[in-house]
């Protein structure tokens, strides 16, 4: 973590600096080519002059000097730069004549002043050559001068910019690596204090001990600590109603098998071959207890499946409802049969995004349920279509105009529920006072988790109007 946030800033304060020392590098070499545009123009002013300063042929016997007299500004400039300038003089054909001997021989084809640059001893030197007519006849005339700064920009860079920035810079990766281990100091201790921490130790962390810049990072994980014990804690208490839920049952099948058992063993030592004759009603209450413990299991696993956080790990569908409620009616047709209950189907197209296998648990858990609390004789409908819903909150939403929705409603005209206990009845294993028939409490519970995953809720009203008052129970899911 520290050293990601020291390259960070590493970087963030090297590109900048890189930036300037470019910039300053260009304007840096755009001021040395000025003045060494200024320097051009001084030799070609000097040149002339230096021209002028031959006044005759060389006078001594057999000599090839000529006469000089060297122009003030042409004396002046070699004295002001001695050891970086000079100048030579040669014949038309390059000769040397007179000056310095180092300076090489360059022939100008015209009389235009020419400029060449040449090193020597480690210095560049920016000659200016011109051939000319003097007094001792036409003479090529060359002048030196070895501090043109454009040569020398370079070392100028190197001193001005490239090393003050990497003083800089190392100055300041030493400054923070200093500041970030200050920083971070908070974050590190926050981090290790989590590390420490057992995996049952969910409590919240101060967020007053910790910088004002982390508290929101602590007050999120507070809120993740949170979820996560919700969670967990709904795991222990799901955990126990089950084991709680399936001991009534499974005590009930052990007792009777051992009942048997120990018929068995006892007809044996009588000296038959341990053959046990079971009575109808004993073999219905087996059964009747094995459907029981076969429901209540696969009703936990229905719950457990319609939690949230196993929901959301799956992409929602489009569903189409009139399907689904034509497929789930005819799985209960049987059971309705059986009891002589009118079960019937009032559909309309409707569609919704959701996830479509549990909805067809809740869906069938509600006909289930109605189906086994309504009485004989009784009425089973199940609906499902359009249902226009509050008006739009978003903005710019036209109050007026309601937005439609989608609705899955099973209807019956069984005992019902009493208003005080429709908030209890959504528990899980709540069973309604006087409730008559052998439920584990877990219809209403699972298909009130499948609402909560798809962000909605049951409502649970009276059924059918009669003369004597409302009557039935009618739950309804919008969507």
């Amino acid at each position: 973590m520290k050293s990601g946030l020291q390259r960070r800033l590493l970087m963030l304060l090297l590109v900048p600096l890189g930036i300037f020392a470019l910039v300053s590098v260009y304007f840096d070499y755009q001021t040395a080519g000025n003045v060494a545009l200024q320097k051009d123009q001084q030799l070609a002013r000097l040149i002339p002059l230096l021209a002028d300063s031959v006044v005759g042929p060389g006078i001594t016997p057999g000599g090839r000097e000529p006469l000089l007299l060297l122009a003030p500004p042409v004396d002046d400039f070699l004295k002001g730069r001695i050891g970086s300038a000079g100048f030579r003089i040669s014949d038309a054909q390059g000769e040397f004549m007179a000056g310095e001997e180092w300076i090489p021989e360059l022939l100008p084809a015209t009389h235009e002043t020419e400029f060449h640059s040449i090193e020597h001893k480690g210095v560049t030197y920016r000659i200016a050559a011109q051939r000319a007519n003097t007094a001792a006849g036409e003479l090529i005339v060359q002048l030196a001068d070895g501090s043109d700064p454009r040569q020398q920009w370079v070392r100028s860079v190197l001193l001005k910019v490239i090393l003050p920035n990497l003083i800089l810079v190392m100055a300041a990766g030493f400054a923070l690596n200093w500041a970030v281990t200050r920083a971070l100091k908070p974050l590190i201790e926050l981090k290790d204090a989590v590390e420490r921490r057992s995996p049952r130790d969910l409590s919240a962390i101060d967020p007053q001990t910790t910088p004002a810049e982390v508290q929101p990072l602590v007050s999120a994980l507070n809120r993740l600590f949170g979820l996560v014990n919700d969670q967990a804690e709904g795991q222990r208490r799901f955990v126990a109603d089950a084991a709680h839920q399936l001991r009534t049952p499974l005590a009930g099948l052990q007792a009777q098998v051992e009942a048997w058992a120990q018929a068995a063993r006892v007809a044996q030592a009588a000296g038959s071959d341990g053959a046990v004759t079971l009575s109808a009603e004993k073999i219905t209450k087996l059964r009747n207890a094995t459907r029981r413990t076969s429901q209540l299991a696969n009703q936990l696993l229905a719950l457990s499946r319609a939690d949230a956080t196993a929901a959301a790990a799956q992409p929602m569908q489009r569903v189409d409802l009139k399907d689904l409620c034509e497929s789930i009616l005819p799985l209960h047709l049987d059971a309705a049969a059986r009891k002589g209950i009118d079960l019937g189907l009032e559909a309309e197209p409707a569609q919704t995004t959701g996830y479509e296998w549990l909805l067809r648990e809740l869906l069938g858990n509600l006909v289930d349920n109605a189906v086994k609390y309504t009485p004989a004789g009784g009425t089973v409908t199940l609906r499902c279509g359009l249902s226009a819903g509050p008006p739009p909150q978003e903005a710019g939403g036209d109050p007026e105009h309601p937005r439609w929705g989608v609705f899955l409603e099973v209807e019956d005209d069984g005992p019902g529920i009493a208003p005080d206990e429709r908030a209890k009845a959504l528990q899980r294993f709540y069973r309604v006072q006087g409730t008559e028939g052998e439920g584990n409490g877990l219809g209403l519970a699972i298909a009130s988790e499948i609402a909560r995953v798809h962000h909605s809720q049951l409502e649970l009203g009276d059924g059918g109007t009669e003369a004597s008052g409302p009557r039935g129970l009618r739950v309804r899911l919008s969507l």
